[in-house]
């Protein structure tokens, strides 16, 4: 996958094609997530890969072992090139994860979302009752993906430092909360801008309204994969 993943939240496949449209020469790397994924199905999935785009299918399973071993089988056999997990779910729900993706031939990337970006410490402590920092419920939640045989975690990039340090470089980091310098932070707390996010080291961000609300969507992109110094 590219290190720049496109954020693709629009309310249905109509929308989506509309959008594509902008990239006729090239393919970058597409997040379907559970908006468009639950009104289209699997097909827009495999519509996307056929046409040559990598997919990060961004579905954030949680749920006991045995139902998320069998949903990952079937996501893998999908051919998404990565998945995701909530963290909070534990040690042997994603060890199961793993299981089901193996099991199913993929060799898709397997990550865990640690805390939501639209997380803060107040969010943490007074409504889900969770008394640690989040920094430190990050960092516990890294280490149980590691633990669990995973390629890495969705995180601020403002928590990737550690993250690498703990883990190890190789621990792959997703971060989204990216925002170009003069937009806006809507309804996330933890953010930075696409160039702050390499500085820290991430491996791949994950760039939404900045680029499906642009006017010249294309544009946009290739400045952001020039500040994440990878060229067009």
């Amino acid at each position: 996958m590219k290190p720049v993943i496109i954020a693709c939240d629009f309310e249905n496949k109509e929308q989506f094609m509309e959008f594509i449209k902008h990239f006729p020469d090239e393919k970058p790397s597409l997040k379907i997530g559970m908006e468009l994924f639950y009104q289209e199905g699997p097909k827009i999935v495999k519509d996307m890969k056929q046409q040559g785009f990598p997919v990060f299918l961004d579905l954030k399973l949680n749920d006991i072992p045995n139902t998320v071993e069998k949903a990952m089988y079937n996501i893998g056999r999908l051919g998404v090139d990565m998945i995701n997990v909530h963290a909070n779910g534990g040690l042997a729900m994603m060890k199961a994860a793993k299981q089901g993706l193996l099991r199913s031939g993929s060799k898709a990337k397997l990550i865990a979302v640690t805390v939501l970006t639209s997380i803060d410490d107040t969010i943490l402590h007074q409504e889900l009752l969770v008394f640690s920092s989040i920094n430190n419920a990050i960092i516990k939640y890294a280490e149980l993906a590691k633990e669990a045989g995973l390629d890495g975690v969705v995180c601020s990039p403002l928590e990737v430092p550690m993250i690498h340090k703990i883990c190890g470089e190789k621990f792959i980091t997703v971060t989204p909360g990216i925002r170009l310098s003069e937009q806006q932070s809507d309804d996330q707390k933890r953010i930075t801008t696409p160039k702050m996010a390499y500085e820290l080291g991430s491996d791949y961000i994950v760039v939404g309204r900045s680029i499906t609300k642009a006017k010249d969507p294309l544009l946009v992109y290739h400045q952001i994969m020039e500040d994440m110094n990878c060229g067009n």
